[in-house]
């Protein structure tokens, strides 16, 4: 197969004008017209390429008659046809190589371009998914600051409404627990008498009351420390112990017996919170100012109180020394009226509320007796 010469890919505007490249302005403008209104699509209505060929018949027109483009396109075929004729003056292999190599050109261009598409494609895709990342984590970024928003507006409103709101009673709020040898105290053995003891701070529930005798086991001796000493020194190794609960039907009373026991102690009974801590309802009161102590700015329900319902009450112990009471203002916690006998819950068999109270009353005492012997059980064990 014989070689074949350089391809020509640019239409040559002389050709398709059907002129020499000598022809002067008018002559290429007569082969212009004579040669439009031969392919012109008005007159060829069935032939699909007559717009096409129109269109560069006035380009080579355009061209030719513009004298800068046409010197450099007669430079550009003077050049081909050197290319031309050398190609021909060529034997047969190096004829050969030129189009092997002419070849290899439009190959290495066509992968060129090739290349180019892919790359352009692929840096378009990861534009794409760079966009839709970026749109994602706008979203996710706005769902979290909403949801941050919502459950900073859900806090402030549980905040606003909790705020001013007391803590929850206890069962134990109103109960104290006292300790003491009862050589200091022998005549304090019943629960009456404890009752009438303790009466100086408030009134008493004395069904309620919870006293166990018992004798101090035998433990390792131990020296006691300065503020124990008045408290163990009426208590021998062989001593009887006290141990009782005395609750009081107001708060306030248990909170004066406790804020006295510094001095109770020192006449050698340990007086303490049942519960093992304060109730939390005296420090909400006391931050309210409502209670002696620690006193902070008044709150929106503190301004209603009146003033004269915060000042606490004094009494005096035997001894003289004053002891604080809670406001008198305080609800009580149990009823005013006594507690009803058993005689009387007994004899008047409809009086169905008056026995269920006595039954209730009568397994409070059984439970708290349990609780004080399984403390002196671990007491003993200790």
């Amino acid at each position: 197969m014989a070689p074949a010469p350089p391809a020509e890919t640019d239409i040559n505007p002389y050709e398709l004008l059907g002129i020499s490249q000598e022809a002067t302005e008018a002559e290429i403008r007569s082969a212009y017209r004579a040669r439009s209104l031969k392919v012109h699509p008005d007159r060829n209505r069935n032939d699909p390429d007559a717009a096409r060929k129109f269109h560069e018949l006035t380009n080579a027109s355009n061209l030719l008659l513009d004298p800068l483009r046409r010197l450099a396109l007669d430079a550009q075929l003077r050049l081909a046809a050197a290319k031309k004729a050398r190609f021909a003056a060529y034997d047969t292999k190096r004829k050969n190589l030129v189009t092997e190599l002419e070849e290899r050109e439009r190959e290495f261009k066509k992968a060129r371009l090739e290349k180019e598409k892919e790359k352009f494609a692929k840096e378009s895709e990861n534009e794409r998914v760079k966009e839709a990342g970026r749109r994602l984590r706008e979203k996710k970024e706005r769902e979290l600051e909403e949801r941050d928003r919502a459950k900073s507006t859900r806090k402030a409103e549980h905040e606003d409404v909790d705020v001013d709101a007391p803590p929850s009673l206890g069962p134990h709020d109103t109960t104290i627990r006292v300790k003491f040898p009862l050589a200091k105290y022998p005549t304090l053995n019943t629960p009456s008498a404890l009752a009438a003891h303790f009466q100086r701070f408030g009134a008493t529930d004395e069904d309620a009351i919870v006293l166990s005798v018992k004798a101090k086991k035998s433990g390792k001796k131990h020296k006691p420390s300065t503020p124990d000493r008045n408290f163990s020194d009426g208590l021998g190794d062989t001593g009887m112990l006290v141990n009782a609960l005395v609750t009081f039907t107001q708060i306030g009373a248990a909170f004066g017996a406790v804020s006295s026991s510094p001095k109770l102690r020192e006449q050698g009974m340990e007086v303490t919170w049942a519960g093992g801590s304060e109730p939390p309802i005296l420090q909400w009161l006391r931050d309210r100012g409502k209670l002696g102590g620690r006193t902070s700015s008044p709150g929106p329900q503190a301004a209603t109180f009146d003033a004269a319902t915060t000042t606490s009450r004094h009494s005096n112990l035997p001894d003289g020394s004053k002891f604080s009471t809670f406001p008198s203002t305080f609800p009580s916690t149990f009823h005013s009226s006594p507690p009803p006998s058993a005689a009387t819950a007994t004899s008047n068999p409809m009086d169905y509320e008056s026995l269920t109270l006595l039954r209730m009353r009568e397994a409070e005492r059984a439970r708290l007796e349990r609780e004080i012997l399984e403390a002196e059980a671990k007491e003993g064990g200790s």
